[in-house]
């Protein structure tokens, strides 16, 4: 009997242990089931409106002098001296003497020359005073008749003539010889190359140097056929008149340039003022040429640096305005030519649209044809992977509207408001649905809801 009931007494404490076990199970209670509120994405976006817009082109291009001179000198002879501004990178100005060669032959050659000019006089004078006393004596022989140009000796005095004007144009041309003894520019520019110097012998062929005329400099600008289209370029015709050209170039377009040497940056303005016959081949861009007047003058309040040849830089060309367009952010537009539509219902919709015109940072598309209505409100967030008709919460020009929140959305029946972060009824809704509120939904309640 003690046996049995040591055998049978720890079987029924774990049976009993057992069946606890399960009692406690199966009578617990259910754990309440609680719904997360749908993820809606906040997003900006913009009411479309048709505006003008100012159309810019960007492009670049090298800087070049318009006017460039090799100096060569006229006459032989050893240079003399040389002015300081007759340097690399020196100044000068029109008229300055940037070279003397030595004019001690030409002075002696001027002297011979008005030398021969008084002896041309003297033999002028004394043919016209023989051709009077020849006349004379004609008329005392008696004769009535008119004397021939023989007897007058007007080839004699043609002759002499002719003599007199030879001697005055050699003291012409040596006095232009002694002039060119002095080297002088011929406008105000700046030396790119200094050639030669003191005590060198130079001739007509003698390269001196090298300068360039500082009152204007050249961008030349290469512009492709789509951007064509939006500016208005100074194109002459052959037969048009001189003052037809330079009204063209008054209505040309204002180009804005920036270069940077170092840590300055240099800002110029200029205008377009011709442009190539021709396509480029390689490009397919047609160039045009923009000047800019007097750019190495100081300003006072301009610390620009000179625009320095050969100097790459940046050019906006002033284009025409575009009328009727909506003008977006680049951000806003999807690689492919897509834009997302929020409609009414806080939905949102992809939609192909035509651009016309873009920049770097903003795209315009055409009110009417570019796939795009007024009214319409354009989402400006960046969207990963936007479905057509997913649900999003739009600030629309910096104001975020009220929306209608569904109450099963949240588990409650309030209403949402978006914006700023701020809950009314619907946050409310939500602490109900979660259990958090005063009216949590009891266990069978929620199961049988879901």
């Amino acid at each position: 009997m003690k046996l049995a009931f040591r055998i049978l007494a720890p079987l029924l404490v774990v049976a009993g242990a057992l069946w606890f076990a399960k009692y406690l199970i199966d009578s617990k209670p259910e754990p309440p089931k609680r719904f997360m509120p749908p993820q809606i994405t906040k997003v900006e976006g913009t009411r479309l409106k048709p505006e003008a817009y100012q159309v810019f082109l960007e492009t670049q291009g090298t800087v070049r002098p318009r006017t460039t001179s090799v100096i060569i000198p006229e006459v032989n002879g050893r240079v003399i001296s040389v002015s300081p501004n007759f340097r690399d990178g020196g100044y000068f100005e029109k008229g300055e003497v940037l070279l003397t060669i030595d004019p001690v032959n030409y002075e002696t050659a001027l002297i011979i020359a008005e030398s021969s000019v008084a002896q041309a006089q003297r033999a002028l004078e004394e043919v016209k005073v023989d051709s009077k006393q020849a006349v004379e004596n004609w008329r005392r022989m008696g004769k009535t008749a008119e004397p021939s140009d023989m007897v007058k000796k007007v080839p004699q005095l043609k002759e002499a003539e002719a003599r007199l004007m030879a001697a005055e144009a050699e003291v012409e041309k040596a006095k232009r010889d002694l002039e060119r003894t002095e080297i002088k520019a011929p406008f105000a520019g700046r030396i790119v190359e200094q050639i030669v110097d003191v005590g060198q012998y130079v001739s007509p062929n003698t390269q001196l140097g090298r300068a360039f005329a500082t009152d204007v400099m050249e961008v030349r600008l290469p512009l492709t056929n789509q951007e064509l289209a939006f500016v208005d370029l100074p194109e002459t015709y052959r037969g048009e008149s001189q003052a037809e050209i330079e009204k063209e170039i008054r209505q040309a377009p204002a180009v804005h340039i920036t270069g940077t040497i170092g840590n300055h940056v240099g800002h110029w303005d200029g205008k377009i003022v011709r442009v190539d016959s021709s396509i480029d081949e390689m490009s397919r861009q047609l160039f045009v040429v923009a000047e800019v007047n007097d750019p190495y003058r100081y300003e006072k309040g301009d610390d620009s640096p000179p625009l320095k040849i050969g100097m790459f830089v940046d050019a906006l060309v002033k284009g025409n305005e575009i009328e009727n367009v909506f003008v977006l952010p680049r951000q806003a537009v999807r690689v492919g030519g897509e834009v997302i539509v929020i409609q009414e219902d806080n939905t949102i919709r992809r939609q192909q649209v035509t651009p016309i015109f873009s920049e770097e940072e903003q795209i315009v598309i055409p009110a009417e044809g570019g796939g795009l209505k007024e009214g319409e409100v354009v989402c400006l967030t960046p969207l990963a992977y936007p479905a057509n008709g997913a649900k999003v919460l739009p600030t629309i020009d910096g104001v975020t509207p009220d929306v209608e929140m569904p109450g099963e959305m949240f588990g409650g029946k309030g209403k949402g408001k978006g914006g700023k972060g701020k809950g009314g009824k619907g946050a409310k809704g939500n602490d109900e649905a979660i259990g958090k509120g005063p009216a949590s939904p009891k266990p069978a309640e929620t199961a049988q809801s879901s």
